[in-house]
C-alpha cells in the first residue's frame, strides 16, 4: 500500500510568516505552493520551491483566487474564462521559479474557496480542467474524491489524486463538515493518526454521526498553518510507516510522472 502526505506551503508574503514550513517539509511527500494570488510572493515561491528540492519533495501549485485580504477563502464571482486564466496565471508563474531551479512540477491542488466551489460547480470545474490540459496535460489534479471535478477530470483523462483530511470531520455524503459545525476540526493527534490508518487499511471513514461510509484516498492532507503542524505530520507519517505503508510523492502511483 502507498500513500503521500502533502501540505499547503509557501503562504508567507512579504514580511509576513506563515506556517512552519522547514518543519512540516521533513514528513511530507508532496509541497503545494502558494502562487502569489491568495498568499505567497516571487521570493516565498522561490525559496520553498528550493526547500522541497533539498528534502525530496515534489512540487505542485496551489492556485487561488486573487484575495490577498481574504486569503483565498472568499467565494468571488467570476465571469466565465475568469478561472481558467486565474490558473494559467499562477501555473506559470511557479513553473517558471521552478524550471530556474532545476524543479518540475507535479500536481495542482486548488486553494480555499476555489478548492470547496470546484468540487461542486460544474463550470468552475470545467474551467479548472480546461487550465490543465491547456498548460500541462500531464500535471495530476488533487481533488476530494467523487467530487465533481474529480469526475469531470476523469472524463478528460486528467490523473487525479483522491484527497483525504484527517483532521476534519466528514458528513454522512463523503463532504467536509463546515467549519462552523461543531467538531469539525480534530485536534486530538491520537484521533487523527486513527482516521489515517483506517482509511489506508480499511477504507473506512466515520463521520459527523458515527456512521461509516466507504473512502478511498491518495493523499492525504496536513494544513501547514494549524499549530502543531510538523508535529502532527511526523504522527501521521510514522503511524503509516509502521504499518508498512509506503510514503512517497503521489506521481509515484497516480497517472504519469512529472514534467
Amino acid at each position: 500500500m502507498r500513500i503521500d502526505i502533502n501540505c499547503d506551503m509557501g503562504e508567507s508574503f512579504g514580511s509576513y510568516t506563515l506556517g512552519d514550513d522547514a518543519a512540516v517539509i521533513r514528513s511530507i511527500t508532496s509541497a503545494n505552493i502558494a502562487c502569489g494570488y491568495h498568499a505567497g510572493d516571487p521570493l516565498v515561491m522561490g525559496a520553498t520551491i528550493r526547500l522541497a528540492l533539498d528534502h525530496g519533495v515534489a512540487v505542485g501549485a496551489h492556485p487561488g483566487f486573487p484575495d490577498l485580504m481574504g486569503f483565498g477563502r472568499r467565494a468571488l464571482e467570476t465571469f466565465p474564462g475568469e478561472v481558467k486564466h486565474y490558473l494559467l496565471y499562477q501555473l506559470g508563474a511557479l513553473f517558471g521559479l521552478a524550471r530556474s531551479h532545476g524543479a518540475t512540477l507535479q500536481h495542482v491542488k486548488l486553494h480555499g474557496a476555489l478548492y470547496n466551489m470546484g468540487a461542486v460547480n460544474e463550470r468552475l470545474a470545467r474551467e479548472v480542467c480546461e487550465a490543465v490540459l491547456a498548460f500541462d496535460a500531464r500535471l495530476i489534479l488533487v481533488t476530494q474524491p467523487e467530487s465533481v471535478l474529480a469526475r469531470l477530470a476523469a472524463q478528460e483523462g486528467i490523473a487525479v489524486a483522491r484527497e483525504f483530511f484527517p483532521d476534519r470531520a466528514y458528513t454522512d455524503s463523503g463532504a467536509l463538515a463546515p467549519r462552523s459545525m461543531p467538531g469539525a476540526v480534530l485536534h486530538d493527534p491520537q484521533e487523527v493518526r486513527e482516521r489515517v490508518l483506517r482509511l489506508v487499511q480499511e477504507k473506512k471513514v466515520q463521520t459527523v454521526t458515527g456512521q461509516d461510509i466507504p473512502m478511498e484516498a491518495d493523499t492525504v492532507c496536513v494544513h501547514g498553518d494549524t499549530p502543531g503542524a510538523w508535529q502532527l505530520a511526523a504522527a501521521i507519517r510514522q503511524a503509516l510507516e509502521s504499518s508498512g505503508i509506503q510514503v512517497v510523492p503521489m506521481h509515484r502511483f497516480v497517472g504519469s510522472k512529472p514534467r
